[in-house]
């Protein structure tokens, strides 16, 4: 029997929603809650199976009750259950820790078909949501290590290049040669180096030497 939370503001909704799951053989909606804070409360004191989660709920909202659930219960099992598609709620939601993303819309079977994969440890989520999620890869931009170079490693980097010693750019850059080795030290780090020579190496391959 899998045993589901249902916490949603609007009490008509919950009625529904909990008689036909519990009209399934499998099943048992064993709590109810018309808030985030009370659906906190409720769930890392019973520790369902499923966590059926509406998002706009007064007090505290399915966002924080979802974060604060997985803080405290990590394999918690959140399924969002919600009116609401747009990036706000969509993506905080996820990234929170709920693992399925449902649309009020959706069928009582749909959600009863959704809270049986997810048990299984599947991902249940709407096509629009899944749409979202392509889309937002898509555009996300490729990240690379010197994008963690501040202005002034990058510009050490880049005399280092040049042949230069830590007293050369101390000299240029009128700071004391121990702040260059600091910088210096820095840029190692962030570019998973172990020398100078490596890190010329990778200013080169990237072709950050003309970025200036």
């Amino acid at each position: 029997m899998i045993k589901v939370l249902f916490a949603d503001d609007h009490e008509m909704v919950r009625i529904g929603v909990s008689a036909y799951l519990s009209s399934q053989t499998d099943i048992d909606v064993i709590a109810e809650a018309d808030d985030g804070g009370e659906a906190v409360k409720l769930a890392l004191e019973l520790k369902p199976d499923i966590i059926l989660m509406d998002l706009v709920m007064k007090e505290m909202d399915g966002i924080e009750a979802t974060k604060m659930i997985i803080q405290s219960w990590p394999d918690a099992k959140i399924i969002i259950v919600t009116s609401f598609l747009d990036d706000e709620k969509v993506y905080p939601a996820l990234e929170a820790g709920a693992v399925s993303y449902m649309l009020k819309t959706s069928k009582a079977n749909e959600i009863a078909d959704a809270i049986r994969a997810t048990y299984k440890g599947q991902s249940v989520l709407e096509p629009e949501v899944t749409g979202k999620i392509m889309t937002k890869m898509r555009q996300k931009p490729v990240e690379h290590l010197h994008d963690q170079l501040t202005e002034r490693e990058l510009e050490i980097l880049l005399l280092m290049a040049e042949g230069k010693t830590n007293q050369d750019i101390a000299d240029q850059l009128f700071i004391s040669q121990k702040t260059v080795k600091v910088h210096v030290s820095n840029i190692l780090g962030k570019l998973e180096v172990q020398d100078r020579t490596q890190a010329v190496i990778y200013a080169f391959k990237h072709d950050l030497i003309n970025m200036k």
